[in-house]
């Protein structure tokens, strides 16, 4: 098992070697092979580590101390996923989450697109049982499509936007949050779940924060947050961008709420597609990793 290490004089983000002993180990998926708009999700990963390591203040205003020197956190090296298949990356990223979850770690995952989530998910059947995990979903579609055949000539049904149709089929149980388009079989396919689906759409008037956290009824999560989520003023640089959204301190402060409320097993931001113009969506996305983390491990540095 393979680390990512910076050789840098000033304090890094990445401060262990090894996910063995380390509090959170992130996982590198620079994957794009089924996008269906925009490309350039392959470069999320570094993208979003160059902001954690340079750009993030590691000085959080909420708890008033530097998260990183409470926490050790380690970085999986990246490999070259541009040849893989979908089935190939699902494979890789499934070994790579259970080597992480095997050392004691917290398997946070940089994707790449949407389709990166099933190998965290497929790895984490083996620790619990997905029935009582909730997938905390942040994105502006439901991403239930059987197979993407109605605009690949090459259909998939491994590709990005069926990848929480495969999580349900485990078993998850799904929330999803901030969604602004579907498909008629998505919409059909949710309708015919209604127990273990509960979709939030966005539109003229936001679903209350209180109704969001009602709908998750496990004790464990599993936190997903596709870029597309949030509305494009804050995160504009992704694949498939749809106007509305989730607004910056709405999000911050539900998945704030989220984590203190449940266990969370694991998480993800995607869908991340830098554009030369702007940083704000890596930055942005670099600053949720730091806060997540911060919720998630707060009992090692407050009373």
């Amino acid at each position: 098992m393979t680390s990512h290490t910076q050789s840098k004089s000033l304090m890094s983000i990445v401060n262990t070697s090894s996910p063995i002993g380390a509090d959170v180990a992130i996982i590198q998926a620079p994957y794009e092979a089924t996008v269906s708009y925009g490309k350039g999700a392959a470069h999320g990963p570094e993208k979003i580590l160059e902001a954690l390591e340079g750009k993030v203040e590691f000085f959080d205003r909420n708890y008033k101390l530097e998260i990183n020197k409470f926490l050790k956190i380690a970085c999986l090296d990246a490999h070259d996923m541009s040849t893989l298949s979908p089935e190939q990356a699902l494979a890789h990223l499934v070994e790579q989450t259970q080597s992480v979850v095997s050392s004691g770690a917290f398997p946070f995952l940089l994707g790449g697109e949407h389709s990166v989530t099933l190998g965290p998910l497929t790895a984490l059947v083996q620790e619990y049982n997905p029935a009582e995990v909730t997938i905390v979903q942040l994105d502006a579609h439901c991403d239930l499509r059987e197979n993407d055949a109605d605009y690949s000539e090459h259909p998939s049904h491994l590709a990005h936007s069926c990848v929480m149709r495969r999580a349900h089929e485990l078993g998850y149980q799904l929330v999803q949050v901030g969604i602004r388009t579907y498909a008629k079989s998505e919409y059909e396919y949710f309708s015919a779940h209604p127990n273990t689906i509960h979709v939030f759409e966005w539109g003229a008037t936001t679903p209350s924060m209180a109704s969001i956290l009602h709908a998750i009824q496990t004790k464990y999560v599993y936190i997903t947050i596709d870029a597309d989520g949030f509305d494009p003023a804050f995160m504009p640089a992704t694949g498939t961008p749809v106007q509305g959204g989730i607004d910056w301190w709405y999000g911050v402060e539900l998945l704030s709420q989220v984590i203190r409320a449940h266990q969370v097993v694991g998480a993800d931001i995607v869908e991340v597609a830098p554009v030369p113009t702007s940083v704000l969506t890596e930055y942005g996305a670099a600053q949720l990793f730091y806060s997540m983390v911060a919720e998630v491990f707060k009992s090692k540095f407050s009373a």
